[in-house]
């Protein structure tokens, strides 16, 4: 999350910005791999998961979310579309955890609401899942 949200706040999602994090921050080497495909999934579908997270924020714009908000919420979005070894729910819970721990009060039921409405339209299949690299 630290990363995409540096990487959002540079308005920058090159390699080399997310080297510069890496370079900074050292991700564990056991981490590293999960890191990797968690920041260049999110960062190589941005726009299409943007669009689903504003498709059920009732109005809300991307732009007008938190950064904390947004990039938690990119983050789940892509594990639940893309991420069969991580259950639905382990994705939005600790998208829950993490938006009350850095976020504001409001964030736990925002996210919690966003990302179950994005669950149940994944489950119902309104949603569809398109492969990825």
């Amino acid at each position: 999350m630290q990363a995409l949200f540096y990487m959002d706040k540079c308005r920058d999602n090159s390699e080399g910005i997310l080297k510069l994090f890496c370079d900074n921050f050292n991700p564990a080497e056991d981490i590293l791999p999960f890191f990797e495909r968690l920041v260049r999934g999110v960062t190589c579908s941005e726009q299409e998961i943007d669009l689903i997270i504003e498709q059920f924020s009732s109005n809300w714009k991307i732009s007008r979310m938190s950064c904390v908000d947004r990039n938690i919420m990119r983050i789940a979005v892509y594990e639940l579309l893309w991420c069969d070894d991580i259950p639905a729910k382990v994705s939005i819970n600790e998208a829950i955890d993490i938006g009350k721990k850095y976020g504001t009060e409001e964030s736990g039921p925002f996210i919690n609401g966003i990302l179950d409405s994005v669950r149940d339209a994944i489950e119902k299949e309104t949603i569809k899942v398109k492969d990825r690299l």
